[in-house]
């Protein structure tokens, strides 16, 4: 949990950077902690960018955090999100340890590019006559509820197949992917991947024994 010190450091750095780049650039602070599974932002700026706002729920990368509980990683800079409203935003993510070397808080930076895209694209078809892969960028969430929605889909998008066509090794690799992914920290978060994969509670809990190398009864 972050120092009130070290949070309001925090504070005076992310309003800086938005005096800096305009309205267009949200700051936000996620506190890593246990009450971080519903409520993790701590500080926001600008945060009409997103929708979001003080208590609002974690991210995908402050759930993927809580569940590792590892050292601190390496910050994530300089890739693509989106906001629900179909935003598209330059997004980096700075990771604050604490005394222990592990993560304390998320400092993320989100611009919004949008209008700076769709000129760059106009420009483009006059410039250019060939098409390139694009990033998939991922979707901000206001919500663990949302956040849940989307992990399952990434998981499913992972397996490649609809949940009726899964076999037993296929709900195993998504639930692995659900697990790394923190979504079984979210509350109440068994009862709907078990019911999305037609799957029981105790099979869930079993599948994860499989993951981790232990003996599945099922």
């Amino acid at each position: 949990m972050l120092k009130e010190s070290e949070l309001e450091a925090l504070r005076r750095i992310a309003k800086g950077i938005v005096a800096q780049f305009g309205s267009n650039c949200e700051v936000v602070v996620h506190e890593i902690s246990e009450r971080s599974t519903s409520n993790s932002i701590v500080a926001i700026e600008n945060g009409h960018v997103t929708g979001r706002q003080l208590g609002d729920g974690p991210s995908q990368v402050v759930l993927e955090q809580l569940g590792k509980g590892d050292k601190c990683p390496e910050d994530h800079l300089c890739y693509l999100t989106r906001t629900p409203d179909g935003k598209l935003l330059k997004s980096t993510s700075v990771y604050i340890p604490n005394s222990e070397g592990k993560a304390a808080a998320i400092f993320g930076i989100n611009f919004d590019i949008s209008t700076l895209v769709m000129a760059e694209q106009a420009l483009n078809s006059l410039t250019t006559t060939l098409s390139s892969e694009e990033e998939t960028p991922a979707r901000i969430t206001h919500n663990v509820n949302d956040l849940l929605d989307d992990l399952i889909e990434q998981s499913d998008r992972l397996v490649g197949k609809p949940v009726a066509l899964m076999t037993k090794e296929d709900k195993v690799r998504a639930i692995r992917f659900l697990d790394d992914h923190g979504a079984l920290l979210i509350t109440k978060s068994g009862d709907k991947i078990a019911n999305h994969f037609g799957i029981s509670k105790y099979t869930l809990y079993s599948y994860l024994d499989v993951k981790t190398g232990g003996k599945n009864n099922d």
